[in-house]
């Protein structure tokens, strides 16, 4: 009886502790499934396509970089009870910010045109009719969901189809790589080969640690607060040691989740993609037949499914940040919770840069290779935008006393020199 007793109440203290662990889940792990969006499974694929399991030593190099940054943003929510442009202008001046901000929406409508062009391409590979309507479909609807749902409640049913990614995880497992070589390649960098392969680390860099997901998790943190009743600037400051020890185990896990994904596409891409006689030119349906020796004819239907899901759970991630940026430096009232008739220019920026990215859309781009290029764009846009989020994260002052700790800030500088020294190499001549 006691032996029981000891078993029911180990079963419930195993059950609270998984609820727990759930709870925690939020912000953090919306980002990281938000970062394996379609630019960022383009450009795994393509890398593994071109350079086999060569730079697959970026999934581990990044992941302390990716969560170190995440982190720092999200503490700068959580401290301030701000958004990151509201931060940046009490730091630096509102010509230099506004600049910045710019940069960004230009960057996020690039990047929601090559996922809405990528998104449409996997409908097209599954014979869903014409990529063209697709991309209006998408562009359209999300704009519709984003005004008339709660943001977390849509990513939560979203977060779902992403898990198709994971047959990437059983195809490199069946394919059977010599994991000799692929754990050499993993823990002993080599350099790229070339200008492309300086091209691939940008992209590999710019999609990892992209810039929207800075604005991105401060924003969410901030939105998390108000969720609590926490309406008022005075309420929201400042931040418990409890309250951002569960957000470092949430962005921990959303960003290793994130880079798993990352090293078996690699992988995978490596296995079935090497062979591709010109793999800058690879095609949709060429990333989607990456999964054949696992799915077979259904490979596209489970390519289709991963794409389409992060692209839906990425799109209102990238138009929500050029949102909350453009309102926080023009001082509008901000949030995806917010009923359209109390933030009508904010859902009018989120609504035009969807919009904008549909419309490049008609210029008819290599769908895959959009995708690439807007990893790049990220890249080159990351480093400066780093160091300012560096700067303002060290200041004892606006942290109110709260300082990302001198570990997060190494590392993100690290990050910082880094990305810059690749833009750095990628610009200088040669091959």
């Amino acid at each position: 009886m006691d032996g029981i007793v000891r078993e029911s109440s180990a079963n419930q203290s195993r059950k609270k502790k998984s609820l727990r662990w759930w709870q925690i889940a939020g912000p953090g792990l919306v980002s990281g499934a938000a970062d394996d969006d379609p630019s960022g499974i383009a450009t795994f694929a393509s890398v593994g396509a071109q350079f086999g399991t060569q730079l697959v030593w970026t999934s581990l190099f990044t992941w302390p970089l990716m969560a170190a940054v995440q982190m720092m943003c999200a503490r700068i929510g959580m401290v301030t009870g701000q958004g990151l442009t509201a931060v940046l202008r009490q730091k630096f001046p509102r010509w230099l910010v506004n600049g910045a901000v710019a940069l960004l929406c230009l960057a996020n409508v690039a990047n929601i045109a090559a996922d809405l062009a990528g998104m449409a391409d996997a409908v097209q590979l599954v014979g869903g009719g014409a990529s063209a309507a697709w991309i209006w479909i998408f562009g359209l609807g999300i704009c519709a969901l984003a005004v008339r749902l709660r943001y977390r409640t849509l990513a939560r049913l979203l977060m779902g189809l992403s898990f198709a990614l994971l047959a990437y995880v059983a195809c490199a497992l069946m394919t059977r790589p010599a994991w000799g070589e692929v754990l050499g390649h993993t823990v002993m960098p080599s350099l790229p080969p070339g200008r492309a392969g300086w091209q691939a680390i940008v992209a590999l860099l710019g999609t990892t640690i992209s810039p929207f997901l800075f604005f991105w998790q401060a924003g969410q943190e901030v939105e998390e607060e108000k969720a609590q009743g926490r309406n008022s600037l005075s309420q929201r400051q400042g931040a418990t040691p409890d309250e951002i020890r569960r957000r470092r185990i949430d962005v921990t896990l959303g960003t290793l989740v994130s880079n798993i994904v990352m090293f078996f596409i690699i992988v995978t891409a490596a296995q079935t993609l090497r062979g591709l006689a010109d793999p800058a030119a690879m095609t949709t349906n060429d990333a989607a037949m990456a999964l054949k020796p696992l799915a077979g004819e259904y490979a596209p239907w489970i390519y289709a499914a991963g794409l389409i899901g992060t692209g839906l759970l990425a799109l209102p991630t990238l138009a929500g940040s050029a949102a909350y940026a453009v309102a926080e430096a023009c001082g509008w009232r901000c949030g995806l919770d917010l009923p359209f008739n109390r933030a009508k220019s904010f859902y009018g920026v989120f609504v035009v840069a969807t919009l904008a990215g549909a419309l490049i859309n008609l210029l008819q781009v290599n769908p895959l290779r959009a995708l690439v290029w807007s990893a790049m764009l990220n890249g080159v846009l990351a480093p400066p935008l780093l160091l300012a989020v560096f700067l303002v994260a060290r200041d004892a002052k606006l942290m109110r006393g709260q300082p990302s700790s001198l570990m997060t800030r190494s590392v993100v500088l690290t990050a910082c020199v880094v990305m810059s020294l690749s833009v750095v190499a990628l610009c200088l001549p040669g091959k």
